[in-house]
């Protein structure tokens, strides 16, 4: 089911501002980009429990563990390479060690700030994120698991990361709740099975159109949850399929595909192919799409490496 396209960031922000309607402990941080990150109706209607902290992301980090420990729910938005690269030690000790219940946001991720060079995509942030001990993260698919992403995020008790993309995204699903840790088949299969999370997966689904001209029964499987895994889902598809094909927006190295690859090391005959971006800095682009297209991430370059993997 392809829907509506909406904008991620206000979907977020509208999320955050309704269930702060009813939940009076939530409170936002921002660094310099409040509105940027769909708060503007937050702002107005709870100036209070707003903070803007400036271009201060260390410092936004280390206010909101504190507040956390008072027994507020902190969420704190802005770019994603600045709440996860630029604070990471705060992030690691503030909230990691200290377990504290702060709800990090990283908007803008993967390349989808495609005009603005490498210090603004965030290639590397499940990379950064699944390092640190009792760090849940999650990659809602579309602008519906977003919102309920949300209300999941903010009744879990503990430190999240979630990565929202930039430009407008199709609902894609029904609309239910969002449990932390599990994933969903979102199309069965006996021939490869494909893993992708976060924005990949519209373009997962608009490659499994292709891959069906080719004769390939693909088993699709959703990750809105990066960390936990939901292991017992991947385990299962893999003993199935044999292949496992494993699609993100993130680094080859060190993200879901590399979760994934460790998960199933142990199990014979099974073999992964994980695509993403190369371990480069990543090339620049006024346009968006081309830029997924460049790195094989459109529907045409999934497609292509399936079949490819497959030797079709």
């Amino acid at each position: 089911m392809i829907g509506e396209l909406m904008d991620p960031r206000k979907t977020f922000g509208k999320a955050v501002t309704e269930i702060a309607k009813e939940n009076k402990d939530v409170v936002v941080f921002s660094a310099d980009s409040g509105k940027s990150s769909g708060f503007g109706d937050f702002i107005d209607q709870f100036p209070e429990r707003y903070f803007e902290c400036g271009i201060m992301e260390q410092g936004a980090v280390g206010m909101a563990a504190g507040m956390a420990t008072a027994g507020k729910i902190p969420v704190f938005c802005a770019i994603a390479p600045f709440v996860t690269c630029r604070p990471y030690e705060m992030v690691r000790n503030d909230m990691g060690y200290m377990k504290q219940n702060v709800k990090l946001v990283g908007r803008n991720c993967g390349i989808t700030y495609s005009d603005l060079g490498v210090t603004h995509q965030s290639l590397d942030d499940f990379g950064l994120m699944r390092l640190i001990p009792g760090m849940t993260i999650l990659a809602p698919q579309d602008p519906v698991e977003i919102e309920e992403a949300c209300k999941a995020m903010i009744e879990y008790e503990g430190p999240v990361y979630m990565r929202i993309g930039n430009p407008k995204i199709p609902v894609l699903f029904e609309r239910k709740p969002f449990v932390i840790g599990k994933g969903d088949i979102i199309q069965d299969g006996e021939d490869v099975t494909i893993i992708t999370t976060g924005s990949c997966t519209k373009d997962v689904i608009e490659a499994n159109e292709i891959l069906k001209e080719a004769g390939i029964k693909a088993k699709i499987i959703g990750l809105p949850t990066v960390l936990p895994l939901d292991e017992d889902l991947i385990r299962d598809a893999a003993a199935e399929t044999k292949k496992v094909v494993t699609v993100e927006e993130h680094y080859i190295n060190g993200g879901m595909g590399s979760m994934v690859t460790e998960l199933l090391s142990d199990m014979d005959g099974v073999t992964v192919k994980r695509l993403g971006i190369p371990n480069i800095y990543a090339t620049t682009s006024s346009n968006y799409q081309e830029l997924l297209a460049y790195y094989d991430l459109d529907a045409k370059g999934i497609a292509k490496s399936v079949k490819a993997y497959l030797g079709k």
